[in-house]
């Protein structure tokens, strides 16, 4: 059988647009704003490429917004010597932009430029900002015409869409997914080729205070709930705990081998999800090779752009929604940090309160945070009178809190009743210091 007319018009289209990655780069403006792949998406090729335009003093001032920077950017455009021109604007820092921030400290300078929000905003707000161009790396071009980021949809296929000029690096690497995760050959200004290993995220195995805390979680998650769970040993318990459960459903802003896991044991189906039936919905994906073969040309995937996954409202259309977060450290009346750390800003709020709140949507949902009593080697007290801030979550959205020392459940409780909860799961040594806290606070 011959191809259709529309295959070979690609083809030709392709060509035509395909050129080195430093021709490609020459459509980035001088002066403007950038935006690029987010994460495992950022184009090693096109990033060198620009960082030698940079080198060459070609480039005056760019703004480039972004999250969760990797090796690529690390080691090319987010030089410290390159600050002078380049203007970082993460919505997540990394160790990239925190290592950038110290530097710039130290000379007295300003540097890295944070963007707080939600996940799920990001997409209106570049939009509102106005991208000029948009850097991405993509699966090879399929038979319509399209470019598949497997492992990105988030912010990267939106603002990818909307930006004056698209640049795609091809990578036969990258897996091709479903769902809303492809941009079309229409929409690209110039293509380069660069076969490159995908960049692997490191697994850690649960910890026995993991598994402690994954045991009260597990009790709470029944047969036909659909999950969402964040990185770290909590949640990869959590899943390994779910083998043998029945009928559960994702629908999750991050996939990891854990959840990958749980769909190859059969104990995942999607069968009972009101909103994409069938299908292991996510927004971006993080693991390592045998993860991404996985997700390659698995019709089960659907890579959703942020704005659809992390909106509450489309949350709350699933039954029994169970959420699964990380904390850094919960004030007695709820209110939580879950980004900063002496109030440095470490991270950022990510998509939590967009799944605390849309868990709460949930017919039968639940939203838990979960995080060890104490940090520094058990020096330091998670839970304490008052977070020293910012709020990731207001105290008016926190539902449940988990420790190895139990579950508090601060749902229509009083300030009197939380606190007395959250210090029946703090660690013991520093219970007393709690209550105390709470008598000056008014709270008891």
């Amino acid at each position: 059988m011959g191809r259709g007319n529309g295959q070979y018009m690609y083809e030709t289209e392709y060509k035509s647009k395909l050129m080195t990655p430093a021709a490609a780069v020459e459509l980035i403006p001088s002066r403007g704003t950038l935006s690029m792949g987010m994460a495992f998406s950022e184009p090693p090729a096109l990033l060198g490429a620009l960082e030698n335009r940079v080198k060459s003093r070609k480039i005056e001032e760019l703004r480039v917004y972004y999250s969760h920077s990797v090796a690529a950017a690390g080691f090319t455009i987010l030089k410290y010597e390159h600050m002078d021109v380049i203007k970082p604007h993460p919505f997540f820092p990394t160790i990239v932009e925190r290592t950038l921030f110290e530097r710039g400290q130290q000379d007295n300078r300003r540097v890295v430029f944070y963007m707080p929000g939600n996940f799920s905003a990001m997409p209106r707000v570049l939009r509102e900002i106005g991208i000029d161009a948009f850097i991405m790396m993509v699966a090879p071009m399929d038979k319509g015409g399209f470019f598949s980021c497997g492992t990105n949809a988030d912010y990267t296929i939106p603002t990818a869409r909307i930006a004056k000029n698209l640049i795609v690096e091809v990578n036969p690497r990258m897996p091709r997914v479903f769902g809303d995760s492809s941009v079309h050959i229409s929409e690209v200004a110039a293509i380069v080729e660069n076969e490159s290993p995908l960049f692997t995220l490191p697994s850690r195995p649960p910890t026995p205070l993991d598994n402690v805390i994954s045991k009260y979680i597990v009790e709470m998650i029944p047969d036909r709930a659909t999950l969402q769970v964040g990185i770290g040993g909590v949640p990869s318990a959590v899943c390994a705990a779910l083998h043998g459960r029945k009928d559960l459903g994702i629908h999750s802003e991050l996939m990891i081998p854990p959840l990958a896991a749980l769909i190859q044991s059969g104990t995942v189906t999607n069968r009972y999800k009101n909103l994409n039936r069938y299908k292991n919905v996510y927004t971006l994906a993080a693991g390592d090779q045998p993860f991404y073969e996985f997700l390659n040309d698995n019709s089960s995937m659907e890579a959703r752009p942020v704005d659809y996954v992390n909106d509450p409202n489309v949350i709350g259309q699933n039954d029994s929604v169970i959420s699964i977060n990380a904390f850094l450290e919960v004030g007695l009346d709820g209110e939580v940090n879950s980004e900063a750390i002496m109030g440095k800003q470490y991270s950022a709020p990510g998509g939590q309160l967009d799944f605390i709140r849309g868990a709460q949507l949930s017919r039968g949902g639940k939203s838990i945070l979960a995080a060890y009593s104490t940090a520094g080697k058990g020096a330091i007290s998670r839970i304490v009178p008052k977070i020293e801030g910012p709020t990731t979550d207001p105290r008016t959205d926190t539902q449940y809190v988990a420790t190895e020392y139990g579950v508090a459940c601060l749902t229509g409780k009083s300030t009197a009743d939380r606190a007395e909860a959250l210090i029946a799961i703090a660690h013991p040594k520093f219970r007393e210091q709690l209550r105390l806290g709470a008598q000056q606070l008014g709270y008891l």
